[in-house]
């Protein structure tokens, strides 16, 4: 492995272990939310705008079996409205209540929230590091 390759899986591992692992917000949302995390995650798709069950599932990275237990899940709670897409009956489109879209909200808040250790760098080391991960984003 080269150097540079070996720096770029370092800096990976890094961004992945700081973000999945030391200060991994998913167990927070889920707890404040009262859902798992997957539910959320499929609400704070739903509050973007409404979206096909078909798109849902692409989104979140799920089956439509297990998407319909999603939604009718969240729709049970009172934060989505799952109903036919005025063209195509067969097509289902899901949309945010405004308790839903308090609930995604709320857990956008706890997801963007920085971690404290942020506050351990300069603020010209902020800036840079912005600067390159807004780069690596935008490819």
């Amino acid at each position: 492995m080269s150097g540079r390759d070996a720096d770029a899986r370092s800096a990976w591992l890094a961004m992945r272990t700081l973000v999945l692992e030391k200060y991994d917000r998913r167990p927070a949302v889920a707890e404040a939310l009262g859902m798992s995390y997957i539910r959320a995650k499929a609400l704070r798709r739903v509050a973007a705008g409404p979206v096909s069950m078909r798109e849902l599932a692409a989104a979140i990275g799920s089956d439509a079996p297990y998407t319909s237990v999603l939604v009718q899940d969240l729709a049970e709670r009172g934060l989505v409205v799952r109903a036919e897409h005025p063209d195509d009956r067969r097509v289902k489109v899901v949309t945010i209540t405004p308790a839903g879209r308090e609930a995604a909200e709320r857990a956008d808040e706890i997801q963007n929230e920085p971690a404290a250790v942020l506050s351990r760098l300069s603020a010209a080391d902020l800036a840079t590091l912005d600067r390159i991960l807004s780069s690596l984003i935008e490819d």
